[in-house]
């Protein structure tokens, strides 16, 4: 079962604490609840729970130089959020999406791509990285609700197969057990650089 994303935030919270002290700094405060329902307005859904929960933890990270999630992803705040979503629905073509309907959907699914759901507005980003790749959690209400998925502007929306993906709360959980055990996530490993901050060294899986 996975565990509350408040208790893996209380782990990463400590490992960075001891490990990693310049991004425990990075951390920010708890997101104001104006502007989670101000991103609820805006998105024309609640979102779902970990996500709230997660904004009401830290609202993203104060220092844009700082990482915390593998593939060097910077969670974003509630007003980043809000901002990126409208960014990436400009993208949206709805009627390329509906022309490609079930073999669009196949394809994801199949193959772990799809350029018809970029822009998608039910996903809504919740990280990115400094190539302006994202992490988006999926509000749809279909199989892969509440999964969480990498997006670039080429590859269009991709499903990960690794557990970490599954879920948000999976996500924190995974990345809070390889902080604590340098056990690689998905390829992952954490480091902690001369600046005392977190990053994460990539090595293909063979």
């Amino acid at each position: 079962m996975t565990a509350p994303i408040s208790e893996s935030w209380t782990r990463i919270e400590n490992w960075l604490a001891g490990h990693a002290p310049a991004t425990r700094a990075a951390l920010a405060p708890p997101a104001d609840p104006a502007d989670i329902a101000e991103l609820e307005r805006l998105v024309d859904r609640p979102l779902l729970r970990p996500l709230v929960q997660s904004l009401l933890r830290h609202d993203g990270l104060l220092d844009q130089s700082s990482w915390l999630l593998p593939g060097s992803y910077r969670p974003l705040s509630a007003r980043e959020t809000a901002d990126e979503w409208r960014s990436l629905t400009m993208f949206f073509d709805k009627r390329a999406a509906d022309e490609e309907g079930d073999e669009a959907v196949y394809h994801f699914m199949k193959l772990g791509t799809s350029s018809a759901l970029y822009g998608h507005p039910q996903l809504i980003p919740i990280a990115r990285d400094i190539c302006g790749g994202r992490l988006v959690l999926d509000h749809r209400p279909e199989t892969d609700r509440g999964r969480v998925h990498e997006v670039e502007s080429v590859e269009g929306v991709m499903r990960g197969s690794h557990e970490m993906w599954t879920s948000l709360p999976m996500l924190m959980e995974r990345i809070a057990t390889s902080l604590e055990t340098g056990e690689h996530l998905d390829g992952y490993a954490p480091v902690v650089n001369e600046e005392h901050r977190l990053s994460w060294d990539f090595t293909p899986l063979r």
